[in-house]
């Protein structure tokens, strides 16, 4: 009964308006790029089957808006996420420096049961641009603020190219999973009339 059970994993991009988070997940998902920019309004979502450890899940990928109007919609899309990519531009210190905004904010909203130890993952986005010669972030000081925040991983992309999409969005689908309660991924729903299949159930819900 259990391994019929449809996994689904919500993930949630965020950051500034601008860095490419719609175009990462069209390159992602439909192997797509646009020149042409429109500001995401409210929020959008996509699904991707995706396979792990020889299991089919469906990964849910939901486009947040940048702009400040909209993110009192956050708390209806934050919740139930398994995974939040925080998303910038490395031509724009702004946006990386927005980072610690976006993520506090989604820990506020979303409220997990265990913050400390929710899955995050950052992309430095677009440095295809102008052949990494207008770069202001470097992958250094990128790395250095992930370690700092309990060594999230971080991916530099190019939505444009295509360059470490498949790689970062593996990372963040595996990342997801492991958000997800054990419970309700193998546990099978099997009688035991000692009770003890109970009692392994509340176990491994401590943990969370």
């Amino acid at each position: 009964m259990a391994s019929r059970r449809r996994m689904l994993l919500k993930v949630i991009i965020l950051g500034d308006s601008g860095v490419g988070k719609t175009s990462l997940m069209n390159q992602y998902v439909n192997k797509k790029f646009s020149n042409q920019y429109k500001a995401t309004i409210g929020a959008d979502f996509l699904t991707k089957e995706v396979q792990i450890d020889d299991r089919l899940f469906t990964l849910q990928i939901w486009d947040t808006a940048g702009q400040e109007r909209f993110q009192s919609l956050g708390v209806a899309f934050y919740r139930g996420a398994d995974c939040c990519v925080l998303c910038y531009d490395v031509n724009v210190m702004k946006s990386f420096d927005h980072l610690n905004n976006w993520r506090e904010e989604f820990l506020i909203q979303a409220s997990p049961s265990d913050p400390e130890n929710f899955p995050f993952v950052v992309l430095g986005n677009k440095i295809d641009v102008d052949g990494g010669n207008s770069r202001v972030v470097s992958e250094k000081k990128a790395r250095a603020w992930c370690a700092s925040k309990g060594n999230i991983p971080y991916f530099e992309t190019s939505a444009k190219e295509g360059f470490n999409v498949e790689a970062a969005f593996e990372c963040i689908a595996k990342n997801a999973l492991k958000n997800e309660p054990e419970e309700e991924i193998y546990m099978p729903d099997t009688i035991d009339v000692a009770g003890g299949g109970r009692q392994a159930r509340s176990a491994a819900g401590c943990e969370c």
